[in-house]
């Protein structure tokens, strides 16, 4: 099997996170996630704690916050300067993760601007998982076990904050559908349904030959 990396963006209550689960099944492929996060702080040296305060979250307080954004190009902060702890070079820290994994293993990915971080690595299947607005908010709600009003609110407040974190990254429109090979509907799609048409693709890319 060739080397290649399947990465999840998704919209809250979609269930992109359940379609990655079904893949990593299917695959026999590692999904990572939040586990991110740990492997950049052993890179780092930068506590756990940190990362995952600042995790998607976009704080103005940061000088280089002055740029309208910051395109994520590659490199990392020393640990001399002011900005290691930074929420830019937290963020180089978890690329830098993903592009030494790529390098060694096929997996798959949720979130963490991948399909921008590895645009240049290995062949990338890019997967956009979304659902209608009024299906994500009862999912949300039997989730998390929160009324519909407070799922929705949550549903409206990450998708904004994700949203944020990826333009400021990357400098493009997470949900432009250009970003990617396949955007698929889970309000008329199962999560094994999904899974099944992202292998489907890997198979007429010739990604799980041989």
């Amino acid at each position: 099997m060739k080397r290649f990396v399947i990465t999840i963006a998704r919209t809250c209550g979609s269930g992109g996170s359940f379609v990655g689960e079904a893949l990593e099944k299917k695959l026999g492929i590692h999904l990572y996630a939040q586990d991110i996060l740990q492997l950049a702080s052993e890179d780092s040296g930068i506590s756990l704690e940190l990362f995952a305060q600042t995790d998607e979250e976009l704080k103005k307080s940061s000088p280089l916050f002055r740029f309208s954004n910051y395109i994520y190009r590659g490199s990392l902060i020393p640990p001399s300067s002011s900005e290691f702890t930074s929420q830019e070079n937290l963020f180089n820290y978890q690329a830098k993760v993903l592009r030494e994994l790529a390098q060694k293993e096929s997996y798959i990915v949720i979130g963490r601007c991948a399909d921008f971080v590895l645009k240049d690595e290995v062949p990338l299947v890019r997967v956009f998982v979304y659902a209608l607005h009024d299906d994500c908010i009862p999912r949300e709600a039997q989730r998390l076990s929160i009324s519909l009003k407070a799922a929705e609110a949550r549903i409206d407040k990450v998708d904004k904050k994700r949203d944020e974190h990826y333009e400021y990254f990357t400098g493009n429109k997470r949900r432009d559908m250009n970003n990617y090979d396949l955007c698929l509907n889970t309000s008329t799609l199962s999560y094994e349904d999904c899974a099944d048409v992202i292998i489907a693709y890997l198979n007429k890319r010739n990604l799980l030959s041989e």
